[in-house]
């Protein structure tokens, strides 16, 4: 009897982390042993699997989809699974933080293992706010937890306590952490803490604000504008935008490496936008998966709808612009745009190359001899959705599995600092002035387009904009494949809205009926390409639903609405 309820409570999320190799008084007596026991958090920064797909993936969005087929999560079609590794997961590892921190107490000079106790706090927020995010009300367990503690079979949180907690720990971690600088490569210092605390509050500030509790919402934007403020005051960061790059700056920092994969040759050492990341090594750790052949022109389809957010070189949204240039001919639309849109998307006539010996740079110089190299030369992309990605995607010869990429994984870059600040100033006030837009948004907007004008309120109320969408706007950009859409659409509850209908492609017009003659679909009333019909989004689905298995070890957690 009493070993049947140890296997039922061992399997539990609350009580995954076997216990007699992780308390020993031995393991807890120096520096060292703190420090090599918060290595093993490093591994829970998300990594590459994101442009593939996962909880935040933009598959999952109006954004992306699979050339193979359909996503249950995207089409709002997914059911209560079994099992789900994402919400026992973060539980075995809010263990091992608290671990850390009990075993820290009763050390004599915590001045020595400060940071590595603000680590534990960190990590500890950053799996209660995967939690958060993806189930709303969870438990909280800020102790290691025995087969007997009464949390094995409570109820769960109000995601209010739970945002309330992660904040703490945050500003715990802020008290104990050390500046980044000072910091090996790598590890999180006080302006990731900070950093994380604006992504946090903004999300759960907003999720309030558009569910009619407007005052925790705005009281949460502060505090996200507070945290935001903090790591651009610091001066430590900086936009990804050497002069020697120009407008290809922002394509080449996500696939930058310490061996040549630019036509700068600048390596990661140029690259102080990266606030968090997971860390790879040309010889060391390579990333290990094929992100070229995954996204260049093969597995993933841009809609259409992210296509044409992208402004004309003016400021201007397509349907306002008088330098947009229409549909007419393959290239037209692209004329006179934003130039994240030639270096994030393929744009047609470009060249291309990819991972492998045959198809790769050879000196990044452009020479006929580098070109006649390309994988595509004189690009038409006359399959899938008409768009498709480019970033992510290598132009150097990576070996013979073409799986040795090792730039780095941004989990936090500087731009979401500065675009946190914009949105949780205007969702706080109702309202932003110039100056912070300036000393925010624009320092994005206008990175690679140092001739589009900035956004102020002059501009919006002159050309009829509504602020808070060109703010959003900007966000949808700037993160495309980072994993950011999907929980932007259900914190501003705007889900219902874009997630339903149908995933579209180019508009087959003009001279696409040449170069595509036989696409093999259907078009809209806007002569868009229809990839994907059916979508549906209900009210459930801004929770996910927690798994069958989970229930049956604890019945009072109870299931999400919908569910």
């Amino acid at each position: 009897m009493a070993f049947g309820l140890m296997a039922f409570a061992s399997a539990s999320c609350l009580n995954l982390s076997p216990q007699d190799q992780l308390s020993g008084d031995d393991l807890w007596g120096k520096p060292g042993d703190y420090e090599s026991f918060a290595n093993i958090f490093y591994g829970w920064i998300p990594d590459f699997g994101t442009v593939y797909d996962n909880t935040h993936a933009d598959k999952r969005s109006d954004l992306v989809r699979d050339k193979g087929g359909i996503n249950l999560f995207a089409a709002g079609t997914n059911a209560v699974p079994q099992g789900d590794g994402e919400y026992g997961g973060p539980y075995s590892n809010i263990r091992r933080c608290n671990i850390l921190l009990e075993n820290a107490v009763t050390y004599g000079n915590k001045s020595e293992i400060a940071q590595y106790i603000g680590e534990a706090y960190f990590f500890r927020a950053w799996n209660y706010f995967q939690l958060m995010q993806k189930f709303g009300d969870v438990i909280i367990a800020d102790h290691t937890i025995d087969v007997d503690d009464a949390l094995m079979t409570a109820k769960r949180n109000d995601r209010s306590e739970v945002c309330d907690f992660i904040i703490e720990d945050l500003r715990k971690a802020t008290e104990l952490m050390k500046p980044t600088a000072d910091l090996p490569e790598g590890r999180v210092g006080v302006e990731g803490a900070y950093a994380f605390m604006a992504r946090v509050a903004l999300f759960e500030g907003t999720w309030q604000k558009f569910r009619s509790n407007e005052a925790r919402g705005k009281e949460l934007c502060g505090i996200a504008a507070d945290a935001a403020d903090k790591v651009i005051k610091s001066g430590k960061f900086e936009l990804f935008a050497p002069v020697a790059l120009g407008d290809s700056a922002q394509k080449y920092m996500f696939i930058l490496e310490d061996v040549q994969s630019n036509p700068a040759g600048l390596n990661k050492s140029a690259n102080k936008e990266y606030i968090i990341k997971r860390c790879y090594d040309v010889t060391l750790k390579t990333v290990g998966r094929n992100l070229t052949t995954e996204v260049l022109a093969n597995a993933q389809l841009v809609s259409s709808k992210f296509a044409e957010m992208y402004l004309c070189s003016d400021g201007l949204p397509i349907e306002k612009s008088p330098l947009f240039k229409g549909y007419q001919t393959i290239k037209s639309e692209w004329q006179n745009r934003d130039n994240r849109m030639r270096y994030t998307l393929m744009r047609p006539g470009d060249s291309f190359w990819d991972a492998s010996q045959a198809k790769s740079r050879l000196d990044w110089s452009g020479s006929a001899d580098e070109l006649a190299r390309a994988r595509y030369s004189n690009f038409v992309p006359n399959w899938g959705s008409g768009y498709f990605p480019q970033k992510w995607a290598t132009e150097r010869y990576l070996g013979t599995d073409d799986k040795n990429a090792s730039y780095d994984w941004p989990a936090l870059r500087y731009a979401e600092v500065l675009l946190t600040y914009a949105e949780a100033v205007y969702e706080r006030d109702d309202k932003i002035s110039d100056e912070d837009l300036n000393k925010s948004l624009n320092l994005v907007r206008q990175r690679v387009n140092k001739k589009m004008p900035a956004l102020t309120n002059a501009f919006v109320n002159a050309n009829g904009l509504d602020m808070r969408q060109e703010i959003r706007r900007e966000r949808t950009i700037e993160f495309f494949q980072e994993g950011f859409r999907i929980d932007d659409l259900r914190r501003w509850k705007t889900a219902e809205k874009e997630m339903p209908g149908n995933f579209t492609g180019i508009r087959y017009v003009g001279e696409w009926k040449t170069r595509w003659p036989n696409p093999g679909m259907i078009t809209d009333n806007d002569d868009h390409l229809i990839v994907e019909s059916g979508r549906v989004w209900a009210e459930r689905n801004y929770l996910h639903p927690l798994p069958v298995d989970q229930l049956q070890l604890n019945p009072n957690l109870g299931q999400n609405p919908g569910w």
